[in-house]
């Protein structure tokens, strides 16, 4: 197969092109030529094999190394109905993923290499590499290991108990001394579950007014200070995903000036949304942590511009119909968002969005983060490549995701993804 991406500006700060509007040749899936681009004007077009498969209907697209997802969940196996492999990685295709890290959170858990060769085999040959996520503990109860270096071997990226944040201290200790083995990573969602399960959103003004039971800062800075005082103990890594918190972004920053190998990620509808949008006692703002006050969202922000969050990552959470129209109470958290990750996080950010730094949170970061190959827009290099704009707008009308708790659908947002290229494939959204 041979790919030509005409016209297009290059969004990658390790690349002699950053910044250059260029044609690119792909064959077999590798980047056998870029070239700074001699027309400088006109629309960007893709051909495939000689045959025009996209052209833009506005202005030039941006190609950036293939963005990074840190933690979705594809409900498979065992919640099908929600979610299913292909269904996610078609939703991750179209949100412009070309890696996507898997959460173990399904039944059974990955928690054995057998789950992680099943997973791998449902995902073979499609255009997103998909990685799985190793649970920490068996069954995700957090009592015991679960055989992390076994599955580390089988091909799991990273060790996580997903959904359900690791709550006892020794276990966490344990799991951080022994992923030092394997250079491996531990990837914690900071919230104490004694805490937040008796609350159903932000503890602060809009819960008063709305007569719900709040969830304190406290339940993320109680887990982010314990776990960095492991990490500072054992030397090992540590990354925080689902940050929320001003404090707790705080408390991270000043643990990346100690030099402590830590690292945090934030989720587009955290950046984008507060509590005030559970003013209507929608479940389609109930989430994982909780949407937080507008001085967290804009401490959030700041933390994303300055470097001390590393990663946008989608906490992408299916949930089927029954399980979202139901008392605000008894709904389950989550949102479908990996398909408008980039698009939420672009109306976040506004004229703060620097391309640059965009490129680094979608895609660079989380590749040095968790020792993942580059994607380096050179000659010689895999093409592994995500293409969109940032002008424009883009309106959700129908989702590739097999869910639909998503309270973006319908409205106007801003940017485009257009696609994909990645394993000697791609993939179009027209």
């Amino acid at each position: 197969m041979q790919l030509h991406i005409r016209q297009a500006k290059v969004s990658d700060p390790d690349s002699e092109f950053h910044n250059k509007v260029v044609d690119i040749i792909i064959k077999d899936g590798i980047i056998s030529k870029v070239s700074v681009s001699v027309k400088k004007t006109g629309e960007t077009t893709i051909e495939a094999d000689g045959k025009k498969v996209y052209a833009s209907g506005k202005g030039i697209l941006y190609v950036s190394p293939g963005w990074v997802d840190i933690l979705a969940d594809y409900s498979e196996p065992g919640h099908e109905h929600k979610e299913t492999i292909k269904t996610g990685l078609a939703a991750a295709a179209k949100g412009g993923f070309t890696d996507v890290f898997l959460a173990p959170n399904t039944e059974p858990v990955v928690s054995t290499k057998s789950i992680i060769e099943f997973i791998l085999k449902k995902a073979s040959g499609n255009v997103v590499s998909l990685h799985p996520l190793g649970a920490m503990s068996q069954n995700t109860e957090g009592k015991s290991l679960a055989e992390m270096m076994d599955m580390q071997a089988h091909g799991a990226i990273a060790f996580t108990d997903g959904w359900k944040p690791v709550q006892n201290a020794g276990l966490m200790l344990k799991a951080l001394e022994y992923i030092k083995a394997f250079n491996g990573t531990m990837i914690q969602i900071p919230e104490d579950a004694s805490i937040a399960t008796t609350g159903l959103m932000h503890e602060g003004i809009t819960s008063t007014r709305l007569g719900m039971s709040g969830i304190p800062a406290e339940a993320e800075t109680i887990i982010i200070n314990r776990d960095l005082q492991l990490l500072r103990y054992t030397g090992s890594r540590l990354h925080f995903t689902g940050v929320s918190t001003a404090a707790g972004v705080d408390m991270i920053r000043k643990a990346k000036r100690e030099k402590l190998n830590v690292t945090c990620s934030v989720t587009p509808y955290h950046l984008a949304l507060t509590d005030e949008s559970l003013s209507g006692y929608s479940s389609m703002y109930k989430v994982s942590p909780p949407l937080r006050s507008e001085k967290d969202r804009q401490a959030l922000i700041k933390g994303l511009n300055d470097g001390t969050i590393d990663c946008i990552t989608s906490h992408h959470r299916p949930q089927d119909w029954d399980a979202k129209e139901k008392e605000f109470e008894y709904a389950l958290p989550g949102m479908n968002i990996q398909e408008l990750a980039f698009n939420v996080t672009l109306q976040a950010l506004g004229e703060k969005a620097d391309l640059a730094r965009l490129t680094e949170v979608f895609s660079t970061r989380a590749r040095e983060i968790f020792n993942m190959p580059q994607a380096i827009i050179a000659k010689g290099s895999v093409a592994k490549l995500t293409i969109f704009t940032t002008v424009g707008s883009y309106t959700p009308t129908n989702m590739a995701s097999l869910s639909k708790n998503n309270p973006f659908m319908g409205q106007e947002l801003p940017g485009k993804v257009a696609g994909i290229i990645n394993n000697n494939n791609y993939h179009i959204n027209q």
